[in-house]
């Protein structure tokens, strides 16, 4: 299964009907300041063309009233919309790069494009109840991360509701292991770049829940052995990924709630991890 195929596919068609967007900013891993002129290509595909057909509908549709409520809803409209991004940004934008303080001037700015051609997106939280922050309209500040594992490096872009309206305030860049999350994903690399590590690191047992083949309404549990795990899930995100945290970044606990979600298309895996004996094991995962 290809993530990035099947659900930008699925976005294309299911956006344009409801004209709901996403999109993300990409970087490499520099000591060097970055500036919206420094971008990577690292998963443009086929789908290129629908993307950008999909993104010149989306700049040209008004931005719905109610895009200040969830984050979500407005992440989907800043990363669509040329004009809304722009008012949104706080140039000259707070810009920290290992810990040494730069800015960027908005004739600097260019539009910008995050994870429009991957399709997902991942969520990672210390309990499944984290999961529904998103829902939260309380949240005030949310920040996107995008996971550089080749470069070692996360680009976090912070974002605070002011007045009622989301804002992108700041930038931040530092390397993987000062990051809140640093020890797991180091862990998820190696885990999805090492198949006999990832086999090592399920559990004897994994816990499963998932649609019944036989009915489309009803949905089976029971658990998994470690060698029918590329059943469920053939593909795992890689390379890079991108990860939005509601609230400020914190320390969480000996458990990770892994989360792969489909923009605007329903699909999502949940995969659970737990330190067992010292190291992440997956111990659950629902499809």
């Amino acid at each position: 299964m290809n993530y990035g195929n099947v659900i930008m596919k699925s976005f294309f068609y299911v956006v344009i009907l409801l004209a709901v967007a996403t999109v993300f900013f990409a970087t490499g891993c520099t000591e060097k300041p970055v500036t919206g002129n420094d971008t990577i290509a690292d998963s443009i595909s086929a789908d290129t063309l629908e993307a950008d057909t999909l993104e010149t509908i989306l700049e040209a549709a008004p931005v719905p009233k109610a895009a200040d409520g969830l984050f979500d809803d407005f992440l989907f409209n800043f990363a669509a919309n040329r004009k809304l991004q722009y008012s949104r940004i706080v140039f000259p934008l707070l810009a920290d790069y290992f810990g040494q303080e730069t800015h960027i001037e908005r004739k600097e700015w260019k539009m910008e494009h995050f994870f429009m051609r991957q399709g997902f997106y991942t969520l990672v939280a210390g309990t499944s109840e984290e999961l529904y922050a998103s829902k939260d309209k309380k949240v005030s500040q949310a920040v996107v991360e995008k996971v550089m594992f080749s470069d070692h490096c996360v680009m976090q872009y912070v974002f605070r509701r002011v007045e009622g309206q989301w804002f992108m305030q700041e930038l931040r860049k530092q390397r993987l292991a000062d990051n809140v999350n640093g020890t797991f994903y180091a862990f998820y690399n190696k885990f999805v770049s090492d198949s006999l590590y990832r086999q090592e690191s399920l559990a004897e047992n994994v816990e499963f829940s998932g649609p019944d083949p036989d009915d489309d309404f009803s949905r089976i549990e029971g658990s998994i052995m470690p060698e029918q795990f590329s059943m469920f899930v053939p593909e795992i995100p890689h390379g890079t990924i991108f990860n939005v945290v509601y609230g400020e970044p914190k320390p969480m606990p000996d458990q990770r709630v892994l989360v792969v979600r489909g923009v605007s298309n329903g699909f999502e895996i949940e995969m659970t991890f737990q330190k067992l004996h010292g190291r992440f094991m997956l111990t659950a995962l629902s499809t």
